[in-house]
């Protein structure tokens, strides 16, 4: 019996145990690795490749990135940011679905983690939403979909994430999803409207936008809109690096939520901030360092181009390719979390992704995209059975709220594919 089949075996059982993922692939990287060079020192690969991880000037960024979401989350910041979209937008039919879409978008690109968000965030809203006369269905489906969308926008840890695997460069990740990522809520704000528009109009009715409310609830978060400012100035203008963004504001969330609004006490809450925050990224580094030991057994023994030789003998057309490609990654998303995904699929799609003509900027908002759908997919979308637990509903019930959202946004992301300019226009 082949031994390296029976070690791929038994890890793969150590997995359905549920041993932490970092064993898991570190053990399958030391597995292959051994098993195929018959060497010892095969194994320094593992260690040379989480060496170059930590030269990685860009990898600064993810934990301070973390740190600043596991923050905002102790604090009343998403609720003022939500009461100003509802401000701007909660006038119109559908606005207070408009201004939710848009809340969760945000949190969930300052958080990385859809859950966070539906946890965070859904628990607010949803009894809000039913208040204003919202359905059951159109509420739990808009929460539950709308956790992940704010994975495109910066300082998204995915994007840090893949820029870091792909080796692309994460500021223009970022300039290339901004249109992909609008879209995306856009065509979602537009069906709210015209759901809500044909219905009874559940918000009390007004001429317009209440000039004093906006501003009353401009003022309240006057101390989180340089957040904003410093990060779309950052990214966007490309006057520092990524890196530098997450420091800049790192501190000055720190700064105001425990000095000047002094929602967080700097003795008290901050030292477990730190630890949680910590552990989070400290494991998706972890995770990321013995995957790239893995990523490079795999390069080694050329197994993406054994699998490009297999799919062009198939097909050799890109449409092709593009709608494969979407159906796998879509399955990834609903069974894998996206920084598991990202370590281990991306390795084995860009060669075979860049063979097929597909612009490595482009092939990153498609795996993106995909993914955010992903976790709102039947029958295991995670995002499904967060939203289950938390408004406390019949998964059964989640996938049916969720299935006209989910066939929207797959409308939207064959657009995307199958139309690289929005991907690249301002790349």
């Amino acid at each position: 019996m082949n031994p390296l089949a029976v070690a791929i075996a038994a890890i793969l059982i150590l997995a359905l145990l549920e041993t932490p993922l970092f064993t898991v692939i570190a053990a399958l990287s030391i597995a292959c690795l051994y098993l195929m060079e018959h060497d010892l020192l095969a194994l320094q690969t593992v260690l040379i490749e989480m060496n170059r991880l930590g030269a990685m000037p860009v990898l600064v960024a993810l934990p301070l990135f973390t740190f600043v979401g596991c923050l905002l989350t102790e604090t009343r910041s998403p609720q003022r940011i939500m009461n100003f979209i509802d401000a701007l937008m909660g006038w119109l039919p559908g606005g207070l679905a408009m201004a939710a879409l848009c809340s969760c978008a945000f949190f969930t690109a300052l958080t990385g983690a859809s859950g966070v968000t539906i946890v965070a965030l859904g628990g607010i809203l949803y009894p809000i939403m039913r208040r204003k006369g919202y359905g059951e269905s159109f509420s739990l489906g808009l929460l539950t979909t709308s956790g992940s969308l704010g994975l495109l926008f910066p300082p998204s840890l995915p994007v840090i994430l893949y820029g870091v695997v792909a080796q692309v460069d994460i500021g223009r990740i970022f300039k290339a999803a901004l249109v992909p990522g609008l879209l995306l809520i856009g065509v979602l704000c537009i069906y709210a409207f015209f759901k809500q528009a044909a219905t009874a109009r559940p918000e009390k009715a007004t001429l317009g936008v209440s000039f004093s409310r906006v501003k009353s609830a401009f003022v309240d978060g006057i101390w989180d809109w340089p957040v904003v400012g410093i990060i779309l100035a950052g990214v966007y203008g490309g006057f520092v690096t990524i890196a530098e963004v997450s420091a800049v504001v790192l501190i000055y969330v720190v700064a105001v939520e425990c000095f000047v609004l002094k929602e967080v006490s700097f003795f008290k809450t901050l030292p477990s901030i730190i630890v949680e925050s910590a552990v989070l990224s400290g494991a998706i580094i972890v995770i990321l360092g013995v995957s790239l030991g893995f990523t490079g057994f795999l390069v080694d023994q050329q197994i993406p181009n054994r699998i490009l030789e297999w799919l062009t003998a198939l097909s050799d057309n890109r449409l092709l390719f593009l709608a494969g490609l979407n159906l796998f990654l879509l399955a990834v998303g609903c069974i894998m979390d996206i920084f598991s995904a990202i370590v281990i699929v991306v390795p084995i799609i860009v060669p075979i992704a860049l063979s097929y003509g597909v612009d490595p900027i482009h092939l990153c908002v498609i795996f993106l995209v995909n993914l955010e759908i992903g976790y709102s997919t039947p029958p295991v979308g995670i995002n499904l059975f967060i939203s289950s637990l938390k408004f406390e509903k019949p998964v059964t019930l989640l996938y049916r709220s969720s299935l006209p959202y989910l066939l929207i946004l797959l409308g939207v992301l064959v657009v995307i594919t199958y139309i690289p300019w929005l991907s690249l226009v301002f790349v």
